[in-house]
């Protein structure tokens, strides 16, 4: 990479990541996910189908003219970020970026060819230029991992299942392969937002910009340890019934709730494997032809384990119990789902809503518009990035 590709960079001293890997921050549940998705049944002939068929020089042809293209004429904030963004991270090209009149905080990475990142006004609007410059981040990070191929995909393919819908069996067979792309969707915002950490290398700036995309522009009436304690409140609240509740609230969105995302990346900052990175020791690209499968499997499996083991979900905790041997299956589902304490046949509390409210949220849920990081995603496609 040239330094000419770098002009005008913001002047703040950050750390660089010559050759960085993917690999690096890449949530294991990311990497799991998609090789899950790569098996289901009839995946990859769609996506060879797709690959060929979906209208991309018509998406780049609809942004050009009718979005704001950021350079240094236009935007050039963000455009400053955005070089900065790619120096960082060492993403050799610079994605074309633009910015698309829409009130609605959201920002996404799409392409398949070459990704193209798309910003709303409404986000513009919403965050400063720390917070900013960490979703700027998170979508480079799309764009290092990849993850713009199959984004594009799931934008075309959930499009298409509302126009099949009245074709027999023809919407379940396109819905198998959404909810799949869905889950992955999901895992791998978690593993963009550690991306965007990278870029901004300010915890509170990313903290910051994820409770204005739950809680609007009212810094000063919200609060970090709060916000978390929401997140933490919703893992471990309620019983079984809750537990299933969340599952399918989160079905057919295309991000996490915020306040987990917010839980997850903090807890990552604060791990070993993020301060290596920060002092110099990561995956490189160049190792990546070099990177075992069956390590990578292990390493998923290892942390869906340390998942279930460590999670305050009755659902997570019972099947943890199920496969530590706990005895007296049958009274643990009658306990867990009637919500009655063990050994007493006493009710602990009688049956709770979601927690959180979380079906406040704008994927077919009722109203919670997803981040932008990114807005609002519906079921008409996967909005943020």
């Amino acid at each position: 990479m040239t330094d000419s590709s770098h002009e005008n960079v913001p002047s703040r001293q950050r750390r660089r990541f010559p050759g960085i890997s993917s690999r690096a921050y890449e949530h294991p549940a990311d990497r799991s996910a998609l090789v899950a998705l790569r098996k289901l049944t009839g995946f990859d002939t769609v996506f060879k189908a797709l690959s060929g068929l979906l209208p991309e020089r018509s998406l780049r042809l609809l942004f050009l003219s009718d979005s704001v293209r950021v350079s240094d004429a236009q935007f050039a904030h963000l455009n400053d970020m955005l070089r900065d963004a790619c120096y960082i991270l060492d993403l050799e090209k610079v994605p074309p970026m633009y910015v698309k009149q829409d009130p609605q905080p959201n920002a996404m990475c799409i392409g398949l060819d070459e990704p193209i990142i798309v910003v709303t006004t409404g986000l513009v609007e919403l965050l400063d230029e720390e917070e900013m410059r960490a979703v700027v981040g998170h979508e480079v990070g799309h764009a290092l991992s990849g993850h713009s191929v199959y984004r594009t995909i799931l934008l075309f393919l959930t499009n298409l299942a509302v126009k099949v819908a009245w074709i027999p069996l023809g919407n379940v067979a396109v819905m198998a392969i959404v909810t799949a792309l869905r889950e992955w969707f999901r895992k791998s915002e978690l593993s963009a937002d550690r991306a965007g950490l990278l870029v901004g290398q300010d915890i509170t700036a990313s903290m910051r910009g994820l409770m204005k995309i739950a809680g609007g522009n009212h810094l000063h009436e919200m609060n970090v340890d709060a916000f978390l304690a929401q997140a933490d409140e919703y893992e471990k609240g309620g019983d079984l019934r809750d537990s299933v509740l969340k599952i399918l609230n989160v079905l057919p969105r295309t991000h996490p709730f915020t306040t987990v995302r917010a839980a997850e990346l903090k807890k990552w900052s604060e791990t070993r494997d993020f301060q290596r990175i920060m002092d110099g020791h990561y995956p490189r690209r160049d190792e990546d032809k070099d990177t075992s499968v069956t390590d990578s499997f292990r390493e998923s499996a290892s942390h869906y384990a340390d998942t279930v083991r460590t999670s305050k979900d009755p659902l997570m905790k019972l099947v943890g119990d199920i496969a530590g041997g706990a005895g007296d299956l049958g009274g643990k589902l009658r306990d867990k789902f009637t919500g009655a304490g063990a050994g007493t046949g006493g009710a602990k509390g009688g049956p709770q809503g979601p927690a959180g409210d979380s079906a406040t949220g704008g994927d077919g849920t009722s109203g919670r518009r997803e981040d932008p990081e990114e807005g609002s995603s519906g079921t008409s496609g996967p909005s943020g990035s």
